[in-house]
């Protein structure tokens, strides 16, 4: 059974659904969400803020198995520890990946010292079946290839787009695209029509393929397309992610992904802290 593809060009708006992450940040759950489990590999996506940074991220150490963390900040900062010595600080304009495979702990928190607005998403890419007990991993990337047409400013995150690559390791074909639109900014995005792709609006409003989408709104744009017109009267910030759809669903639990339950941990976690 092919996941939960729509198969050919189709428009369908997914509002997000709200939820506590950690004792005082309410996210805009937008993956997954009823039917629309994922989009290619992508099958987790948050948005959250702005909000004041001081006590609004604290998670834990908490488990991943089977899957890649991503984290893209529009403000603010983050610290990001994990159960192989890694500690990063990420701000804006940087990329934070992290391959979970056979298993890994971290935590992301706002540093103490940390002030203003914290702005961002977390997105979450399912490994495949052979890379999903691969050994874990994390990568910080600094700087990401950026492209600018006219005033509109785009950041490749993953994957590949048009004579962009990004340098974060994906085990399976997926893209992932900042689009910052001025007011009045129109692009054309080439894709790839094997693909199917969602936009998300993180801030403003913005129209695509004809289809007016605003903050928090995640637009389902399926397959089959060549192309993407974006445009938007104001300001807007843009997350296009898309990949091969994916042949069957997904098993997901708690902090895990699987391709079924029993590939998953057997027993209940020991505490339901925060996906993150």
């Amino acid at each position: 059974m092919r996941g939960t593809a729509t198969v050919g060009p189709v428009l369908e708006l997914i509002p997000a659904r709200r939820a506590l992450l950690g004792p005082g940040l309410v996210v805009r759950r937008a993956l997954p969400r009823g039917a629309r489990r994922s989009v290619g590999p992508w099958c987790f996506l948050d948005h959250f803020g702005p909000v004041e940074a001081a006590g609004a991220m604290n998670l834990p150490p908490h488990p991943h198995i089977g899957l890649q963390t991503v984290t893209w900040l529009l403000e603010g900062e983050l610290l990001h520890r994990d159960s192989l010595g890694s500690v990063q600080r990420i701000r804006p304009g940087q990329l934070n990946w992290m391959t979970a495979g056979e298993g890994i702990v971290h935590s992301e928190e706002a540093p103490p010292e940390g002030a203003g607005a914290l702005h961002g998403v977390q997105l979450w890419v399912a490994l495949p079946p052979d890379r999903r007990r691969c050994p874990p991993a994390f990568e910080h990337h600094a700087t990401l290839p950026r492209l600018a047409e006219g005033a509109t400013a785009l950041t490749l995150l993953a994957g590949r787009l048009g004579g962009m690559e990004s340098p974060a390791t994906a085990h399976s074909p997926l893209v992932g695209l900042d689009v910052a639109l001025p007011s009045g900014g129109r692009v054309r995005l080439p894709l790839d029509p094997s693909f199917e792709h969602a936009v998300l609006a993180m801030e403003g409003s913005a129209d695509a393929a004809g289809h007016a989408f605003g903050l928090g709104e995640l637009l389902y744009l399926g397959d089959g397309r060549h192309h993407l017109d974006l445009s938007a009267d104001e300001p807007a910030r843009l997350l296009l992610i898309g990949g091969p759809p994916l042949p069957a669903p997904l098993a997901m639990w708690w902090n895990f992904v699987g391709g079924d339950r029993e590939e998953l941990p057997p027993e209940p976690a020991p505490s339901p802290g925060p996906r993150g």
